[in-house]
This record gives C-alpha cells, structure tokens and sequence, in this order.
C-alpha cells in the first residue's frame, strides 16, 4: 500500500474525527471515567486490529489511551492507518465522547 503525502493525509484527516498528524503517525486521544473502561477499549481495539492485521501504538495513562497510527513497512501513514481509524472510532463508546 503507498504512502500518503501530506496533502492527502489533511484531506484524509478532516473526514476521521478526533485525529490529528502528530509527526510520522496520526494519532487520537480518549479518555474513559477510570482505568477499567479504557483497558475494556484497548482490548476491543486489539481485536480489531488483530484482524486487519495492523497494529497501532498504544499509550495507557490511568483513563487516557493515546492510539498513534502508521504503516512501518511504508515508512510512512498509508491508507491502512486510515482504515483502523475509522473501526476503532467506531469502538468508542458513547460515554467517554
């Protein structure tokens, strides 16, 4: 899969809510009323990104979970990171938006 340039990373980025371009990843933030709720998240998202097959990098602090995606064997942000973002917003539960 081809890397993304910049450009199309923005157009990308404005229809994934929440998502930001933090270096070489895009990368969201979500925060859970304590840590039972995020860890129930982050095994959700484990799955499902078991069975795309890609996996993102994962930061737990307490009720925060810091999700930053890329393609490694690209170097860079391809469609694929897209792809995860989009199925792990719809992971999210309502209650921690």
């Amino acid at each position: 899969m081809a890397r993304l340039n910049e450009a199309e990373i923005r157009v990308q980025l404005r229809h994934l809510a929440g998502w930001s371009l933090s270096g070489a990843n895009i990368e969201r933030q979500f925060t859970f009323k304590s840590f039972l709720p995020a860890m129930d998240f982050v095994n959700r998202v484990a799955r499902a990104a078991e069975q795309a097959n890609h996996h993102p990098d994962i930061s737990i602090n307490y009720n925060r979970v810091t999700m930053a995606l890329s393609t490694h064997s690209e170097g860079g942000i391809t469609q694929k990171d897209f792809d995860l973002a989009q199925e792990i917003n719809k992971l999210e539960p309502e209650t921690s938006r």
